[in-house]
């Protein structure tokens, strides 16, 4: 047998023999045995009662519904084009692909609300995940069939049934709620209407007989939203006759007015008892701005001043720099109703704050002197996008008078066969956006946005995008509720521990207990060029001491007020070396204060020393300045330094053997301790020393039974 085969060239140049490719894989010339193998396996289906046509699904290419293939959308249409026309208008968009038997139970209301919604201004968009697995997967869409909204460049999915009632709910919700104000009164009325000037934009009045607003009106206010603010009035409700007799409304046909500068009159109006989108939005591109607006930013700038592409699309602007307030009200009022009866398609009319725009206003006055306080009218023409502009100002202020009128009247004149009349040029600078929010408001509303995402992904996001969030989210759990049961079993460890008795404790069980101290002891580098010493005081005891975490010590200086300055410039020099330890906190106790907390404390420590009860003669007598503490708050025990002696070589270090002379001594008066016996620095002098057995462990332990009150 001989088979004939076709070269790829021949195939792409015949239209019959490419079809026949497309659809049985081969050129045509076995087309008989390709056919009858397909009947073959259609009847071998029809055998089984598996029809396509019972399915209505699309197995092939010539089965396949083109309902939606206008509105398939690559990855690079979406991005390019989708996404930003999202700011405009929202999109409603499904996720599908083939062998989908639940897109195929969908597509009859699909169709229906595709078209209905299509038809009031909503974007409709669909995604084959089959084709398109990269467009899919940016959505977010990891099942078919899956149905998104797309507004403002933000993705929100459908989680309800597929029914026409929640399709519109679901396109309704998406847009912002404040985008339509309700009209219900004269009073609110004219509140409404009055904020032309604050927003600098026409205001729009619908006037209808539905008690909600129609969702078509409200997604023509989405679209317009940064040209006009939309107000609504339902017809029906009580307070509502006057505004439709004043303005002779028929609550029966659907009513749109523009109202501009003046509030008492509409500048334009349309009534049709079917509004459709098309003549809505032919009224409004035709009043998109004030008579006579005011450039709040460089976007309105261009727009109402466009660069001019040919001779015959020449535009200029007439523009009056003035000011704020009643002083410059009378120019303006005389410079919109020069506008209004001067108004062309190559004439634009705009007006400027020069306080707010102070670049562009000393740009085209030169900063003269005459101008200054003043009004002025400039007549413009932009050459380029670079700021480029073209201008002449007329050489005497504007002050709306009769003469004014004329001068300007007859230079536009002149402009229309002379455009060298505009001689001078300059290049402006951007303009300031005047209305933008501040930048507290905006951060507050990408918190408040960021927060909705996060809330609405946390119930109705799939679970494969979740997964990272949870895993992190139950691993700081785990570690959290690790580390309070840790923490629980030590605490009740610790208050199990009874204090034992000196005698017996053991070497070895002192360097246990001890042992963090040790490890700090070899690491004591100081952080800080500075030693933060800190009053104990009845404010702070219970932070500083009662509730001290474990393994830390409050090392607590005496003083009075008369040896304050002195003994903690001594302080400080001694302890520094130490304040690299984090376990280790430095206060101060003023004796003056406490001194029956101090004589309660040193009772506990009678085995070093008998103490003098109160009613000794020298009790109010005896020195304690310059005594040092470390307080162990968490297991109620403290460590004791006494000042160093005069004439004592070796120093005192805190040993219980010195302790009881050194009480006796100070008992017998002021002859062995006053101040003329010793320097008040010398009390401290081996108090380093005393520091670095206190890391050691090697330092006797005073426990007590609890922590009295410091009042």
């Amino acid at each position: 047998a001989t088979v004939l085969l076709s070269s790829p060239s021949q195939i792409l140049s015949n239209e019959e023999k490419r079809a026949n490719f497309d659809r049985y894989g081969d050129a045509g010339e076995s087309q008989g045995y390709s056919q009858h193998q397909h009947r073959q396996f259609h009847h071998f289906h029809e055998g089984f009662y598996f029809d396509e046509s019972f399915f209505h699904f699309p197995f092939n290419s010539e089965r396949r519904d083109t309902s939606d293939e206008k509105y398939l959308l690559h990855f690079s249409h979406y991005v390019n084009e989708i996404v930003p026309d999202s700011f405009k208008k929202p999109y409603l968009i499904k996720i599908t692909s083939d062998w989908c038997f639940s897109c195929i139970h969908i597509e009859p209301v699909w169709k229906e609300v595709a078209q209905e919604l299509e038809a009031l201004g909503v974007g409709i968009g669909v995604v084959h995940a089959g084709y398109e697995r990269r467009l899919a997967h940016h959505l977010g869409a990891h099942s078919t069939p899956s149905l998104l909204g797309l507004i403002n460049g933000k993705i929100t999915f459908f989680h309800n049934a597929v029914i026409r009632e929640n399709l519109r709910q679901f396109v309704e919700n998406l847009l912002p709620g404040n985008l339509v104000e309700k009209v219900r009164s004269h009073k609110n009325y004219i509140s409404f209407l009055s904020n032309w000037k604050k927003e600098n934009k026409p205001h729009v009045l619908l006037f209808d007989h539905m008690p909600v607003v129609p969702l078509l009106y409200k997604l023509t206010a989405f679209a317009y939203r940064d040209y006009l603010s939309f107000g609504y009035v339902y017809v029906g409700l009580r307070g509502t006759e006057e505004l439709s007799r004043q303005y002779n409304i028929n609550v029966y046909t659907p009513t749109m007015m523009i109202f501009k500068e003046h509030i008492d009159r509409p500048a334009d109006v349309v009534q049709a008892r079917d509004m459709k989108k098309q003549l809505i939005d032919d009224f409004l591109s035709q009043n998109k701005f004030l008579m006579v607006a005011r450039l709040t930013n460089q976007r309105l700038f261009q727009e109402l001043c466009p660069v001019k592409k040919s001779h015959r699309q020449r535009k200029h602007c007439v523009v009056l720099l003035t000011g704020e307030g009643d002083k410059f009200a009378e120019a303006y009022e005389a410079f919109l109703t020069f506008a209004v009866a001067n108004t062309k398609d190559t004439l634009k009319f705009v007006h400027i704050y020069n306080d707010r725009q102070p670049e562009f206003a000393d740009a085209l006055l030169m900063d003269e002197e005459k101008y200054r306080g003043k009004s002025a009218v400039v007549i413009l023409e932009r050459r380029n996008n670079a700021g480029k502009i073209v201008y002449k100002a007329l050489e005497e202020v504007w002050r709306g008078s009769r003469e004014d009128n004329f001068i300007l009247l007859d230079l536009l004149e002149q402009l229309r066969t002379d455009p060298g009349l505009l001689s001078s040029e300059t290049v402006l600078a951007d303009l300031n956006d005047e209305l933008a929010p501040m930048f507290l408001i905006r951060w507050l509303y990408s918190m408040l946005d960021y927060i909705s995402d996060c809330w609405d992904s946390l119930f109705h996001s799939n679970w494969r995008e979740m997964m990272p969030l949870l895993s992190l989210l139950f691993s700081a759990l785990f570690i959290l509720f690790g580390t309070v049961i840790v923490q629980a079993f030590s605490d009740s460890s610790d208050t199990r521990d009874s204090p034992p008795s000196e005698k017996e404790e053991t070497a070895a069980k002192t360097e246990k207990n001890d042992a963090s101290f040790s490890k700090e002891s070899n690491s004591r580098i100081p952080k800080k060029g500075f030693v933060e010493v800190t009053e104990l005081t009845d404010i702070n005891y219970n932070s500083n001491l009662v509730r001290l975490r474990p393994g830390h010590m409050n090392v607590v200086l005496i003083l009075s007020n008369a040896t304050k300055t002195v003994l903690l410039q001594k302080f400080a020099l001694e302890v520094y070396t130490f304040t690299g330890s984090s376990s280790l906190h430095f206060s101060f106790l003023s004796l003056d204060k406490h001194r029956e907390w101090l004589e309660y404390l040193l009772e506990f420590a009678q085995d070093a020393a008998p103490i003098p009860n109160q009613y000794d003669k020298h009790f109010l007598e005896r020195d304690y300045t310059g005594y040092v503490l470390a307080l162990n708050g968490h297991k109620k025990y403290f460590c004791l330094f006494k000042p160093h002696r005069s004439g004592d070589e070796g120093g005192t270090l805190g040993l219980c053997e010195d302790y009881d002379s050194s009480l006796h001594t100070e008992a017998r008066g002021k002859s062995s301790c006053s101040p003329g016996s010793r320097s008040l620095k010398n009390k401290l002098h081996k108090l380093s020393f005393w520091m670095e057995r206190l890391l050691e462990g090697s330092l006797q332990r005073f426990y007590i039974p609890s922590w009295p009150a410091l009042d």
